[in-house]
């Protein structure tokens, strides 16, 4: 029995880096062992922040409440170098940046480029563009520091919770049919109350943003409002297809320093997210 343990133990351990060793694409040399996922600034209004970014060449696509108890906010931006680095195939969910307004810890928090967009562009990444856009940022946002939410630079290309989590690439089709169609019903569902933005990539190719349940999005409380920016939720419709990224996924990555008890509390959410986000396409 005890052997039978230590082994399930070793196994949890390795599984639950979440992370293996990767070989650096061509141009990720510099790229640092190491990334977090957020940079942390002094507090602003989500209109400062707005203005700040439209000043510094982003396109602010909307602020968008989170949480209202809470006052938090989550301001979603892009520009034509994060478009054309998205715009290849399952890769549109990188095409937004997000910026968190959190009265609650006196602070904003920007999802840091480098993190996501090495986690989502997987080993299509251009790491010298990524660096662009953070240092962009930066220098936009000054006084900015790093969070202690990290993770391997490298890992972030086969990033999954634990052994028989899904990874980035396991996105799942919540709805079929002509691209139209598919904008047609999510901009439109309940009215278009559920419908937040509509970011277009190509031709037939758009990212859409879309605001959970009330108690479905609720699920930050559980596990640190400090890192809920990864909502609103987004849909990338391309190919007939309607798909999200797998929230046992999403919300993993988007919480690195997320424990296996944590996790638990929330263990019910990811069904709920992606069986909420269908209803649009039923």
């Amino acid at each position: 029995m005890r052997k039978a343990l230590s082994t399930f133990a070793l196994i949890l351990a390795v599984g639950f880096s979440g992370c293996s060793s990767q070989t650096l694409s061509a141009g990720e040399e510099a790229a640092p062992k190491e990334v977090h996922a957020y940079l942390v600034g002094k507090l602003m209004t989500a209109e400062a922040v707005s203005e700040k970014l439209s000043a510094a060449g982003f396109e602010v696509v909307g602020a968008f409440e989170v949480n209202k108890k809470l006052n938090l906010e989550t301001v979603i931006f892009t520009n034509e170098t994060m478009k054309a680095m998205a715009n290849k195939p399952g890769r549109g969910f990188a095409a937004i940046g997000r910026i968190l307004i959190d009265p609650k810890n006196m602070r904003i928090s920007v999802s840091n480029p480098v993190y996501f967009g090495k986690a989502f562009m997987q080993n299509e990444v251009d790491y010298a563009t990524l660096k662009e856009i953070k240092d962009t940022l930066s220098a936009t946002f000054e006084g900015l520091t790093e969070a202690s939410d990290k993770w391997e630079y490298a890992g972030l290309a086969e990033y999954h919770f634990m052994v028989g989590m899904p990874y980035y690439q396991d996105s799942i089709v919540i709805g079929t049919g002509p691209n139209a169609e598919l904008l047609e019903k999510a901009e439109t569902y309940k009215k278009g109350e559920s419908h937040l933005f509509t970011l277009k990539l190509d031709e037939g190719k758009y990212l859409i943003g879309y605001d959970l349940d009330r108690r479905v999005g609720k699920f930050p409380k559980k596990i640190g409002t400090h890192n809920s920016g990864l909502l609103p939720y987004t849909i990338l419709i391309e190919n007939n297809e309607a798909r999200i990224l797998s929230p046992k996924f999403y919300l993993a990555v988007s919480y690195p320093q997320l424990t296996m008890g944590e996790f638990m509390k929330i263990a019910t959410v990811p069904g709920a997210i992606e069986n909420d986000l269908s209803r649009a396409f039923r």
